[in-house]
Order: structure tokens, then sequence, then C-alpha cells
């Protein structure tokens, strides 16, 4: 099981840091996301479930701890999220469902009352 929360927290807090020491590249990569998220054609809550739906796909732990909080925050229900995982499942398989049927599981069980 992991400590989700605690993922979120060094995922945020370490590009914090790494601010610090190198602000031209995290502030590069932190213009680009906000480009990317800014709400279009398509609006936030959509682009943070592709998000989740990515991460899922390329079974990285922190896009998927961090996108789940996003898409919550941005006013995503469980079913939307889960059913987003399961487009990644169809392309990605069954490595895209074991992280769908455990750490996306546990991030929304984690962060979902935040927002309520």
């Amino acid at each position: 099981m992991h400590n989700v929360r605690e993922m979120l927290n060094d995922f945020v807090g370490g590009l914090g840091t790494l601010g610090e020491t190198n602000e031209e590249a995290v502030n590069a990569f932190m213009g680009l996301l906000g480009a990317a998220y800014e709400p279009g054609a398509v609006d936030l809550k959509t682009k943070e479930l592709i998000s989740v739906a990515i991460g899922c796909y390329n079974r990285c732990e922190y896009c998927i701890v961090y996108h789940t909080y996003k898409a919550l925050e941005a006013g995503a229900t469980r079913q939307e999220i889960i059913e987003s995982a399961m487009v990644a499942v169809a392309f990605g398989g069954g490595p895209s469902m074991a992280y769908s049927v455990t750490l996306l599981k546990e991030s929304i069980d984690e962060f979902e009352g935040d927002f309520k």
C-alpha cells in the first residue's frame, strides 16, 4: 500500500526544491504545464482525466497520484477517473490495469474527501 498523500507532497515539494537550483528549467517546465492545462476547447477536468489515463498507461506513479488529485480538484468523479483509466487499460493491458486497481484506487480513496 502506498502513502499517496506523501507521494503528492514529495512531488510538489521536490519541484520547489529543484527550482531553487535549477530555476530556469523548472520554470520552463511549469510554463509548459500551465499552457497545456489552460482551458480552451477542452476543459481542465477533461485534460486532467486524459492525464490520469496517460499516467496509468505509462505507469508513472507520481503522474497517477498528482493527476488523480488534480482531476478531483477540477470536479471529476470517481467513476469518470476510473473510466479514463480503463481507456489506458485498453491500450496498455495488464500493467495499466495493475496500476489502476492499486495506486489509482488508493489515490481516489485518499483524495476524494478533500473536495466534497
